[in-house]
């Protein structure tokens, strides 16, 4: 696979309007997400981000009619593979970040390195399991193989849309619902470019 081009500042600018033009849905469906994914543990927060993604993608191409916010629950189509995606990466992720940050003096350090690293690699997967109805796992090998051909610049762009999206954890974290969706606008623009391109 040829070296995929990372655009950080049309990217994340793209991202920002596309947040800008739709602010009322996307926070709208961000509380919806929230909401959802707090009151079941975390039982149903593939879905309901699998919705969150529907609804982004269908706001950047400007389909026709508009999203509303509600189509957020359009991720209850891909139950199955966004549930395991988020479950079993987020167990992974987790055992890793936990073996990573009992080792002496950097621990800490391997560990926070540990989780942005694998945000970056799966970043597009939860676009692919809802754009072209993948399974979680190819969706996720699909991921891996386009950030590895450049992955110290898809890294800056995942760490940053990343912290960008937990902002809002600041404020007693009800300020997430209108942080999440700038970070999934920057990742929609980029996915979108990225596997409509002629390297994907």
């Amino acid at each position: 696979m040829n070296k995929v081009q990372v655009k950080f500042g049309d990217w994340i600018e793209g991202g920002f309007k596309l947040y800008k033009d739709n602010f009322g849905t996307l926070v709208l469906a961000s509380i919806f997400v929230v909401v959802i994914g707090a009151v079941t543990a975390g039982l149903l927060a593939g879905p309901m981000l699998a919705g969150l993604v529907f609804v982004t993608l269908q706001l950047l191409d400007r389909s026709d009619p508009r999203p509303e916010a509600g189509k957020v629950f359009k991720g209850f189509d891909y139950f199955l593979q966004s549930f395991l995606f988020v479950v079993v990466w987020g167990i992974g992720i987790l055992i890793g970040s936990v073996i990573l940050g009992i080792i002496p003096v950097i621990g800490q350090l391997a560990s926070i390195a540990f989780v942005y690293a694998a945000q970056a690699f799966l970043m597009f997967g939860m676009f692919l399991i809802v754009d072209r109805q993948m399974g979680w796992l190819p969706a996720s090998k699909e991921s891996i193989d386009v950030v590895k051909t450049n992955f110290w610049p898809f890294f800056g762009l995942s760490a940053i849309a990343g912290i960008i999206g937990s902002l809002g954890a600041i404020a007693f974290g009800i300020g997430v619902v209108f942080t999440i969706p700038i970070q999934g606008c920057i990742l929609a623009v980029a996915y979108r470019e990225v596997f409509t391109s002629s390297h994907v």
